[in-house]
């Protein structure tokens, strides 16, 4: 699969969110929006309606990363709004199996992240209810942290587990995700980046896009498995 880029707009300026979006309109795939309640992780950014609001203004589907406490009774409510894509915590999720179906339903991906502690082993059988696997390359809460390379061995093996099962899920890589890092995620086996500060701290957001995809590409160009 071709690599895909997603920015976050949790470094994006919250006051323009419909103008940061069209920097990256034609260049992204997706558009990555944090959800943090403030108990999952100690951090608060936006909810629903800011994302129902959103949707309105942006050309590129959204990537909704459920960082909250009880994703089984929130997480279909972003897919219902017309979210591209739906994450939920497997350390959050009390009925996973039953949320991720929910969020098919209503007409989303599916997603299930694990937090870089985490191991992705026992997780293996959920493969079939999701469409994405995010692998956490930080702590969650805050942007703009160091890339924890002690990650990318669960990255290699989360891609030998997808491919062994022959699955059409992607892998996505979150935190610390920059020119300097993303090589090393793609080589690993991650197929869909998120990327922050390294969009939105640049001169030239739409600039920084391409680079990031070329040298994910590249790298995955000569990755063997």
């Amino acid at each position: 699969m071709a690599a895909k880029i997603s920015p976050s707009i949790l470094s994006a300026d919250f006051a323009r969110l419909a103008e940061e979006v069209a920097l990256i309109s034609d260049v992204a795939d997706w558009v990555h929006v944090d959800v943090m309640d403030n108990h999952f992780v100690p951090n608060l950014t936006l909810g629903l309606p800011v994302v129902e609001a959103l949707l309105k203004h942006s050309a590129l589907p959204l990537d909704c990363h459920l960082m909250i406490e009880d994703p089984d009774r929130w997480a279909p409510a972003y897919a219902e709004a017309g979210a591209g894509s739906v994450t939920i915590h497997a350390e959050a999720a009390k009925a996973p199996i039953r949320t991720l179906r929910a969020i098919r339903a209503a007409g989303a991906r599916a997603g299930l992240g694990i937090n870089p502690a985490t191991p992705v082993e026992p997780y293996e059988d959920l493969l079939d209810e999701i469409d994405m696997l995010l692998i956490m390359t930080v702590e969650p809460g805050f942007g703009g942290q160091k890339f924890l390379d002690v990650v990318l061995p669960k990255v290699r093996r989360a891609r030998q587990m997808i491919a062994g099962r022959d699955l059409p899920v992607w892998l996505q890589v979150d935190g610390g995700v920059s020119a300097e890092t993303i090589e090393r995620c793609a080589e690993a086996g991650a197929d869909v980046f998120v990327a922050g500060n390294a969009v939105y701290g640049a001169d030239d957001p739409a600039e920084a896009v391409r680079n990031l995809r070329a040298r994910a590409e590249a790298a995955s160009a000569g990755r063997t498995g």
